[in-house]
């Protein structure tokens, strides 16, 4: 479960001179129901049965990139536990196991992504990645004793959920503490946070590293990022 960059320039933009810790500066979305990911990757996995394209790669490739090159940087050891959070069509297993990294599992809540992502690691001959069906807030323990967190667009969606998005942001906070081996790290990359937004959510449990490049771009000759990704290592 991944989220589309609409309309994030016109958000961050905005805030540039505003209090940027606010936690109600958008408003509910269908981008944050199962429904709408389940509707996208079934169209998705039909495309990818019909002419092998596996389509859209939310951020762009160069976020799989900078995740890879902070990786590579901090000496990620080959066989540390990597948990690919909200996998979407499994684009990044495939790029992490490229890379080496040899102790993947991807999840997500959407079977559809699932049966894309299995069907794409299989077309890379990487059977051995599991994939899990899994709701990242209702997982039940299940996820412990990972070296790497990694998050490209599921808190976003989240946060979105015109149900309860409160209560499913600090339990997502909850989860990944759970998740996340002590000293272990969590990246997140996320159009719908700032910076600083992120350092308020995940100051419990998690100590700041850095925030990795990403485009940037001027409004009203303030200069602001309309993506944001940061690395956190686990304390206790």
């Amino acid at each position: 479960m991944e989220v589309p960059t609409e309309s994030v320039e016109q958000k961050n933009a905005s805030d540039l001179g505003d209090d940027r810790c606010s936690d109600n500066d958008f408003g509910p979305s269908i981008l944050g129901t199962k429904e709408y990911w389940e509707e996208a990757y079934q169209r998705e996995l039909e495309t990818f049965s019909d002419i092998g394209d596996v389509g859209e790669i939310w951020f762009g490739e160069e976020s799989m990139s900078r995740v890879l090159r902070w990786m590579e940087k901090a000496k990620i050891p080959e066989d540390a536990s990597v948990l690919d959070i909200g996998t979407g069509n499994g684009a990044f297993l495939v790029e992490l196991a490229k890379h080496g990294y040899s102790n993947l599992t991807g999840i997500d809540y959407s079977p559809a992504s699932v049966e894309l992502s299995r069907n794409v690691l299989k077309a890379e001959d990487l059977t051995d990645v599991p994939v899990k069906e899994m709701d990242f807030l209702n997982c039940q323990g299940e996820l412990k004793g990972f070296d790497v967190c990694i998050d490209k667009g599921t808190f976003d969606a989240i946060s979105l959920n015109p149900d309860d998005s409160t209560d499913g942001k600090k339990l997502y906070v909850q989860t990944l503490k759970d998740a996340v081996n002590d000293k272990g790290f969590f990246v997140i990359t996320s159009c719908n946070w700032t910076k600083e937004q992120l350092l308020e959510r995940f100051s419990e449990g998690f100590e700041y590293v850095q925030e990795l490049p990403t485009p940037s771009f001027q409004f009203g000759g303030k200069t602001g990022n309309s993506v944001t990704a940061l690395i956190f290592k686990r304390v206790h």
